[in-house]
C-alpha cells in the first residue's frame, strides 16, 4: 500500500481540490497531510477531507514536513511506499497511476517525476536552474537525474527506513537522492505533467541555494 505525503503550509485554499483529485487513484485512509504550522485554515480543511493530519506547532520547513510524513509510514506496518506531492496544485493527481504502475514493476525503489521544460510553459530561470542543478546531482550521484527539483516522487519503504534526512528545507529533497545513491538503491523516473501558476522559485533564493551547495558537497556516510 502506497501513502501519499503532502507537505503543507497555509494550503488551505489548494487542498481540497487537491485531495479530489488524488481520492480518483488512493483511497482516503492513504492520504496524509502534515501541516507545518499554517496560520490558516490547513489543518481544519484536511481533517474535514479525511485525510489524516499530522501537525507541527510552528512552521520548521518542507524538510522537517517530509521527515514527519516519513516517520509516520514507517511506523506504520501496512505502507510498503510513499509519494510525495506538493500543496500548491502544481503536482497533478491524474499522474499517480503512472508512479503506483511503475512501482509495481520493482525495478526501482525511488521513482522521480520528471517534468518537460523547454517549450512546456516552465519559466526559463526555472529551466536554468533546474537543468544545472539536475546535472549537479547526477554528477555527484553518479546517477542520470534528469529533474532533481521535482518534490512529486515515490519511495520505496526501503529507502525510508535507510535514509534520514536531517535537512529540514527545500534541500531535503536533494539529500534525500544522494544518500539513497549512496546506499545503492536504484533511481529512476516517469514523466509528469509541467504546471506553473506564478509560484516563486526557491531555488533562485540565494540562502537556497547555499543550503542546496551544503547539501550537494557534504559526504555522508
Amino acid at each position: 500500500m502506497t501513502a501519499v505525503i503532502i507537505p503543507a503550509y497555509n494550503a488551505a485554499q489548494s487542498l481540497p481540490a487537491l485531495i479530489e483529485g488524488i481520492l480518483k487513484h488512493v483511497p482516503i485512509g492513504q492520504v496524509i497531510v502534515v501541516d507545518d504550522g499554517s496560520t490558516d485554515e490547513t489543518a481544519s480543511v484536511a481533517t474535514a477531507l479525511g485525510a489524516t493530519v499530522l501537525n507541527h506547532r510552528s512552521n520548521r520547513g518542507k524538510g522537517a514536513a517530509l521527515r514527519t510524513g516519513f516517520d509516520y509510514v514507517l511506523a506504520a506496518d501496512q505502507f510498503d511506499s510513499a509519494i510525495t506531492m506538493d500543496a500548491d496544485l502544481q503536482h497533478d493527481p491524474a499522474d499517480l497511476p503512472a508512479f503506483l504502475a511503475a512501482w509495481q514493476t520493482h525495478e526501482t525503489e525511488l521513482i522521480l517525476g520528471f517534468r518537460r521544460k523547454l517549450g512546456s510553459g516552465m519559466p526559463l530561470h526555472r529551466v536554468v536552474s533546474n537543468t544545472i542543478t539536475s546535472a549537479l546531482v547526477s554528477a555527484r550521484t553518479g546517477v542520470r537525474i534528469r529533474d532533481s527539483q521535482t518534490g512529486y516522487r515515490l519511495i520505496a519503504r526501503a529507502v525510508l527506513a535507510a535514509v534520514r534526512i536531517e535537512s529540514d528545507g527545500y534541500e531535503a529533497e536533494t539529500e534525500l537522492l544522494i544518500k539513497a545513491a549512496g546506499k545503492g538503491f536504484r533511481i529512476s523516473g516517469v514523466p509528469i505533467a509541467t504546471i506553473y501558476a506564478g509560484a516563486p522559485s526557491h531555488m533562485t533564493h540565494w540562502r537556497t541555494t547555499k543550503q542546496f551547495l551544503h547539501v550537494l558537497l557534504k559526504e555522508y556516510e
